[in-house]
């Protein structure tokens, strides 16, 4: 609820803060007193643009105007809907106000002297578009705007469902929706990319059988580059490693044969002198050492062999791991793993050629349990739709439009599945309203308006309230065209919307004001040669004075007295 509003230079408004109670709070004031300022504030605060640009608002020789409103969000469900909306807009505002009790907010619109205006929300800058956003989960006004959030079909939708505790069929509905968008989104995918697929898999077959045909294997293009090396020097290596295996070991007076003497010399002497023992273990380390370096050049000088054949085999082998290695943009020793690569990716998508099917049974059987729960929800809404027809015909009587048809018009959705099936159910809902006899019914915001209008909200409210709670609820000129006879009603009518909201009335009628839980006057005067209007609140003999003044323009008639405390005595039984 709005705890707190204060108003800062606004046109004849120099100052005032204002507190507001729970429940019922009116506003009174003689015409032209200021009472249109109060409501414009509060349009500041809805975000709307300031009527005549925002320089005209700005009180004379000031250089802003600002109003600023604290709001108290204490219901469960309006602080859910808030912080989900927080969440995705203001996260660091979020993060603030915390994630669980009641929300305190406070929102404030400046108007400048050059014409700009700000917006902010707990001291941080916004933009104007999120103020509205955001003010329209806490504050709502009824007047001649014609933008309230009641004239819009999504918010019909959802208090006629709240009215009607459809709010479990309505989230069974949602979720078989998102759960037959996403599967169907998914086969349409996979719909869509089935070319492209097959010619993916036409190449990854033929890039594995191409590379299977190679007959790869791990390491043979580095073992081929050596082999051809070695043939290519046979006889250079013949010439130069064949004196060397000479030398080393095989010849008279090779360096292996004097080794090994050497070490049976050692042999005799070490058990004599063990000091040379670690010479002795030298040596036969360098005897296996020259040993296998002298088996390793026999080997390859018998492999050097010089075979053209052979070297021409080579050539055309190299050739073709090259070849493959260019076109698959590796070397060749990693072709080996790229036919891996392929042969997984295949086994992939050839699972997903088979899955195909599958997806489309699951979506099916999504489409079956969306269209369900569709027939479900629709059902219902028929259902309960005759209940909220009389129930709001009779609002409307009380508040003397007797002559008003409303009807909820439900038009179902399509044709496309994915026409019928919307975001809230396979229908479309708006409130229909045939004002005066003889009319057709049409849609509510292209036939209200005014003070009527004001009436037609209030009536709507007045019985939708108990599936919707919580906001500021704000009636200017709801008494136009009311008479005597029927503002009883009108103020019973509010006080039973004020068991679930806040509300706020401009009103000229004292059975209203004489029902409220708080009366605050509005008043204007002039000091020192400025006009100002004053808001101040009124209880005891004052507000008794302004009921009177209110039935017979005359606060010091006692006829008019008695029947003011008639009325506030009325008001509090």
């Amino acid at each position: 609820m709005l705890t707190e509003l204060v108003i800062r230079d606004l046109t004849l408004i120099e100052a005032a803060t204002v507190e507001l109670a729970a429940g019922l709070n009116a506003l009174t004031g003689e015409t032209g007193s200021g009472k249109s300022l109060f409501v414009g504030a509060l349009e500041l605060l809805r975000g709307e643009a300031p009527r005549g640009g925002a320089a005209a608002w700005v009180r004379r020789e000031a250089r802003q105007a600002r109003v600023e409103g604290r709001f108290v969000i204490a219901d469960a469900l309006v602080a859910a809907r808030l912080r989900a909306f927080l969440a995705e807009e203001l996260p660091e505002l979020l993060e603030e106000l915390g994630k669980e009790g009641e929300i305190e907010l406070v929102l404030g619109r400046t108007l400048l002297a050059d014409g700009k205006t700000r917006a902010h929300v707990n001291q941080r800058p916004l933009p104007l578009k999120a103020l509205a956003r955001l003010a329209g989960f806490v504050l709502e006004i009824h007047g001649q705007n014609d933008h309230q959030r009641l004239l819009e079909p999504l918010e019909q939708l959802r208090l006629f469902d709240a009215h009607a505790g459809l709010e479990p069929a309505v989230a069974a509905y949602e979720a078989a929706r998102a759960l037959w968008l996403e599967r169907a989104d998914e086969l349409e995918h996979l719909e869509e990319r089935a070319a492209e697929r097959r010619e993916r898999l036409e190449l990854l077959r033929f890039q594995r059988d191409e590379l299977g045909g190679a007959k790869l294997s791990p390491g043979e293009h580095a073992a081929l580059l050596e082999e051809r090396e070695l043939l290519r020097g046979a006889e250079a290596l013949r010439g130069e490693l064949g004196g060397l295996v000479d030398a080393l070991v095989e010849g008279d007076g090779a360096a292996l044969g004097r080794l090994q003497t050497g070490v049976r010399v050692l042999e005799r002497w070490a058990e004599r002198l063990p000091r040379l023992t670690g010479a002795l273990e030298a040596l036969r380390a360098a005897e296996v050492h020259l040993d296998e370096a002298g088996g390793t050049l026999a080997s390859v000088l018998a492999s050097a062999g010089g075979d053209p054949a052979r070297l021409e085999e080579l050539e055309t082998r190299l050739d073709e791991l090259e070849r493959l290695g260019r076109k698959y943009r590796v070397a060749p020793d990693a072709l080996a793993d790229v036919r891996a690569t392929i042969e997984g990716e295949l086994a992939h998508l050839e699972e997903g050629e088979v899955g195909k099917e599958e997806l489309a049974q699951r979506v099916e059987a999504a489409r079956v349990e969306l269209e369900r729960s569709a027939r479900a929800l629709a059902r219902a809404r028929k259902a309960a739709a005759p209940k909220l027809e009389k129930a709001i015909r009779a609002s409307l009587d009380k508040l003397g439009l007797a002559n008003a048809r409303f009807e909820v018009g439900l038009t179902p959705r399509g044709p496309g599945a994915r026409e019928t099936y919307g975001p809230h159910g396979s229908e479309d809902l708006e409130f229909l309203l045939a004002a005066n006899p003889g009319e057709s019914c049409r849609a509510l915001r292209h036939v209200a308006s005014g003070g009527e209008a004001a009436r037609i909200m209030l009536a709507l409210r007045a019985v939708l309230c108990a599936g919707d709670k919580g906001r500021t609820l704000v009636f200017d000129e709801i008494d136009s065209g009311v008479g005597g006879r029927l503002g009883p009603e009108v103020g019973e009518c509010l006080r039973v919307l004020a068991a679930n909201h806040q509300v706020l009335c401009v009103t000229h009628l004292p059975a209203i004001a004489a029902v409220a839980d708080r009366h605050l006057s509005i008043s204007k005067e002039v000091q020192g040669g400025r006009t100002r209007t004053t808001i101040v609140p009124l209880a005891g003999e004052a507000r008794v004075a302004e009921v009177a003044d209110m039935i017979a323009g005359g606060a010091d008639e006692k006829t008019a007295r008695a029947e003011a405390r008639r009325l506030l005595k009325s008001g509090k039984s």
